[in-house]
């Protein structure tokens, strides 16, 4: 059959409502020249494959005709068991409400790539996977061909052994090996062959010869770039045709724009440029016509019959047994366990399925091999493999949510999702029906003191999410673990509630596990250091390490602070010093929770310390500007007037090009910046002006990365040096914090009465801080001890030991609450957590029985050895806490005596 298409604009609705907008003949190849083909036997011993377990975990609907069910598939690998985790969705293929269509980058463009969970919103899909293989180095286009709702997307190139999934509009399934042909007809009754449309160079098989030589191709508006395409090493003939008819013939050069949303761009090289130039004119109409073929039956195919087709790998499965693979597979890993993507269909031809395998923390992937058991296991009938590795994603709609997110984590870890060039989607089109259940939403894990509000969510007959904002809920807690307040649930103590809404004669539940301090395994505030003044505030925000990995922002309500050396408060994050206790040099914010005690902070008197006088810069400083047309330079150069005898920061600049509000930067180390004293709350700097009347700031990047703001000076008036001082607290820095940039700023607004060119110097950037080196006048005493005498000296004064030092393995432990005795500091034992916490001056050491990982100053750190607990008593290693607490020590082997000294 040869089918006749108009060119012009196709839309059809998907979902709710929502509209995706293709282009009829948008579609393009791109495929990895193959110099050479080997053919593998695919098939699994009989007794590997009965080894092999699936086990169904969960299954949950999604859409009506679509639900998610979940895998545990279980194989043995060099004589160890192992466990994937597989999700498939099942796509009911009779159900009149569902439909799967193919979804290329963004806006329905080829050489354009976006994630799966993008295309799936942009497109209003309830869940997707990633689709075809594609070049990641090459224009962003998929290998194989594509159709969606009776519309070719792509053209399958000629390549051998590579099969695609398709679906009729009645419902029924195909995969098969599919090939194009089309013609183009001049006004004059002649023709010539059509290659394919949209198409990336390649090389095809087994002929291995350049795809655009002596061949004519169709671009249409789906094409993005503006090259149709890049690398064919051929030069095009191009033709702009538009309504039918022949708007512009370009001889052997390519078209300079774009293709318009309305026509097409004819590609020609040799032969086909050939034919152009004896039977194509300006004015003349032109049509083409195309089919698509199965290259196992030879049927032609109507794209007008097809609901949708995506491009694929190998076949997989067939007559549902392991199938041998159709091409190599050493390109896409085949033999190694990775993240899987795959198709395929029931043996009725009822049921599609939509299958991944997981390759990250929680599971190890899957070879082509295992794939295909897995697949069979299942029910596949008929199925082949779409791209997989750092592809694999897929997005599901949970039930009574509004959009798909990720129904895993992707091998890509905190990468998160690979840009793709297509995927194929599961759309509902089902009306707006009748209240089928309800689900609670909300978070599942609170601290204690915290309060959550939770939403009532829920979904129809056809398991869409449904508006429940008019029902009247009436909510409980099983226990007092979590209680009621009127809005929301309050956390009262560590344990597992079971809350529940109620609404009429309907209910659902949800398990709430409220967090003890037993599930901790740190607890540390975002500030380390602080000024130890009264009336001093600062931002504490305070985070717990689970034992499991996670980090969580602990709210304020949900913890208790104990202070040591002042009187200070904690109210909605903040610290507050009230008082500082007479002769205190040092004092100590420590944040607790359910018996659990964090990483103290550090508060000591603050003084002014100098950060930079540019006299020894070992770092880069450089000059940026806005708009581009903004000159300047930054340079380290000799001072002048009062400064002439220091180096200084000289910024020149010139606002004379460009429009607008114009910016003249002086970058410090590059675009890093430079890290300020840590619990800084005040800057100081000595400026140059030259009364240019401009805007004088720095820019800081907070903890976070974001860009902080501080004025020096709305306005430089001023000729001669002059200090400034700014509160950095008032500017709400979160640290630690760097000093990125110096500038000026050129305000449009009144720029005539400003200097468009000038300089202004900077010298003696000063913050001021907490001291990290506390003098708290420790006494300077010697100490000695003996392993296994339950005594010590003290300059030359014995005293007794609960506990003797202990020689163990090569390393010395001591009780180090005589240590602390004896030089000055203090030492805090949390039993919950089996950690002890030393201090002194402004050192904070967390060690845990145990564990060689300890805390120095809230920074991880490792040792060799560990605290151990003897008798009762906890002893540590004591050189590692010696040394970090800045006391000396000797050994004698002999006499096996230990000499301490401060």
């Amino acid at each position: 059959m040869v089918v006749k298409k108009e060119k012009k604009l196709s839309r059809f609705v998907v979902g709710k409502g929502k509209k995706l907008v293709l282009v009829s003949l948008a579609g393009l190849i791109w495929i990895q020249p193959v110099v050479s083909l080997e053919w593998f036997g695919g098939y699994t011993s009989t007794a590997q494959a009965a080894a092999d377990q699936t086990l169904k975990s969960s299954e949950e609907m999604i859409t009506s005709g679509a639900k998610l069910v979940k895998y545990q598939y279980k194989t043995t690998r060099s004589g160890k068991q192992v466990t994937v985790l597989a999700d498939v969705i099942e796509v009911d293929l009779s159900n009149p409400y569902v439909q799967l269509n193919v979804m290329t980058g963004k806006g329905g463009q080829v050489t354009t790539r976006q994630s799966v969970e993008g295309m799936a919103k942009e497109n209003g899909a309830v869940a997707a996977v990633n689709g075809d293989f594609f070049a990641t180095t090459g224009m962003g286009v998929a290998m194989g061909g594509a159709v969606s709702q009776g519309t070719v997307v792509t053209t399958p190139a000629q390549l051998e052994g590579m099969y695609a999934f398709a679906v009729k509009t009645n419902g029924t399934p195909i995969i098969d090996r599919f090939a194009f042909g089309g013609t183009v007809i001049a006004e004059d009754g002649s023709t010539f062959p059509l290659t394919g449309i949209n198409q990336e160079s390649y090389k095809t098989e087994p002929a291995q010869a350049y795809s655009h030589v002596n061949n004519m191709f169709i671009y249409t508006s789906a094409w993005k770039s503006l090259e149709r395409p890049t690398a064919s090493a051929t030069t095009p003939t191009e033709v702009l045709v538009q309504g039918g008819i022949i708007q512009q013939i370009s001889i052997k050069a390519p078209i300079p724009s774009a293709v318009p949303a309305d026509g097409y761009i004819l590609r020609a090289h040799g032969m086909a440029a050939d034919f152009i130039a004896a039977h194509m004119v300006v004015g003349q109409r032109v049509d083409a016509s195309y089919q698509l073929s199965s290259l196992t039956t030879g049927e032609e195919i109507n794209p007008a019959d097809l609901q949708t087709m995506i491009g694929g790998h190998t076949l997989l499965v067939d007559q549902g047994k392991v199938s041998a693979f159709t091409r190599s597979t050493t390109g896409i890993s085949g033999g190694s366990p990775v993240a899987r993507t795959a198709l395929g269909y029931s043996q009725d031809g009822k049921t599609a399925y939509i299958i991944t395998a997981e390759k990250n923390s929680n599971s190890s992937g899957m070879t082509l091999k295992e794939l295909q058991n897995f697949m069979t296991s299942i029910g596949v009938w008929k199925g082949l493999t779409l791209d997989g590795g750092g592809s694999t994603t897929m997005v599901t709609r949970p039930l009574a949510e509004t959009t798909a997110g990720l129904t895993f984590t992707t091998s890509n870890g905190s990468a998160g999702q690979r840009a793709v060039v297509n995927g194929l989607g599961v759309f509902t089109t089902a009306p707006q029906g009748t209240l089928k259940g309800l689900v609670v939403s909300g978070t599942q894990s609170l601290l204690i003191g915290q309060t959550a509000s939770y939403t009532l969510k829920g979904y129809d007959n056809y398991y869409n999410p449904m508006d429940t904002s008019g029902i009247q809920t009436t909510w409980k807690s099983d226990n007092g673990n979590v209680t009621w307040t009127g809005d929301s649930f309050k956390a009262v103590k560590a344990g597992t509630s079971q809350i529940t809404a109620i609404s009429g004669d309907a209910k659902t539940s949800m398990k709430v596990n409220v967090l003890g301090g037993s599930d901790l395994k740190s607890l540390t505030s975002g500030t380390t250091f602080a000024s130890l003044e009264s009336g001093t505030s600062v931002s504490v925000p305070v985070t717990a390490e689970l034992k499991n990995g996670n980090k969580v922002d602990v709210p304020a309500e949900s913890l208790k602070w104990e202070f040591t050396g002042m009187k200070a408060s904690v109210a909605d994050g903040v610290l507050t010093v009230q008082s500082v206790n007479k002769g205190a040099k040092v004092a100590y914010a420590t944040p607790k929770y359910d018996g659990f005690s964090g990483t103290p902070i550090v508060l000591s008197a603050s003084a002014e310390q100098s950060w930079e006088n540019f006299e020894n810069v070992t770092y880069p400083i450089s000059f940026t500007g806005l708009p581009a047309e903004t000159k300047g330079t930054a340079t380290v150069a000799q001072g002048t007037g009062s400064h002439e005898n220091s180096k200084v920061l000289k910024l020149d600049y010139d606002f004379t090009s460009g429009t607008g509000n114009r910016f003249a930067y002086a970058q410090i180390n590059g675009t890093t910046g430079k890290g300020i004293p840590e619990g800084s709350t005040a800057m100081s700097i000595d400026v140059l002006g030259d009364s240019g009347l401009n805007w004088l700031r720095a820019e800081f990047e907070d903890a976070d990365g974001k860009s902080v703001y501080v004025d020096l000076t709305r306005m430089v008036d001023f000729s001669e040096w002059k200090t400034f001082n700014m509160d950095l607290t008032a500017a709400g820095l979160k640290q630690p914090a760097k000093l990125k940039r110096l500038y000026l700023v050129n305000l449009e607004d009144g720029q005539d009465e400003r200097s468009l060119t000038g300089s202004v110097s900077f010298d003696n950037v000063k913050f001021t801080a907490p001291s990290t080196e506390v003098d708290s006048s420790f006494p300077s005493v010697t100490v000695q001890m003996t392993v296994g005498q339950r005594s010590m000296s003290v300059d030359g004064k014995k005293q007794s030991l609960e506990v003797a030092p202990l020689l163990k393995g090569g390393t010395t432990y001591v009780p180090i609450k005589y240590v602390l005795d004896s030089f000055g500091g203090a030492a805090s034992w949390d039993n919950v957590a089996k950690k002890i916490t030393v201090t002194r001056g402004s050192v904070v050491l967390e060690l845990t029985v145990g564990k060689t990982s300890f805390l120095l100053n809230g920074s991880p750190e490792k040792a060799t050895v560990a605290p151990i607990i003897v008798g009762g008593r906890t002893l540590v290693p004591l050189r590692l806490v010696s040394e970090q607490l800045g006391i000396d020590v000797k050994w004698e082997k002999i006499t096996k005596s230990i000499t301490l000294k401060s």
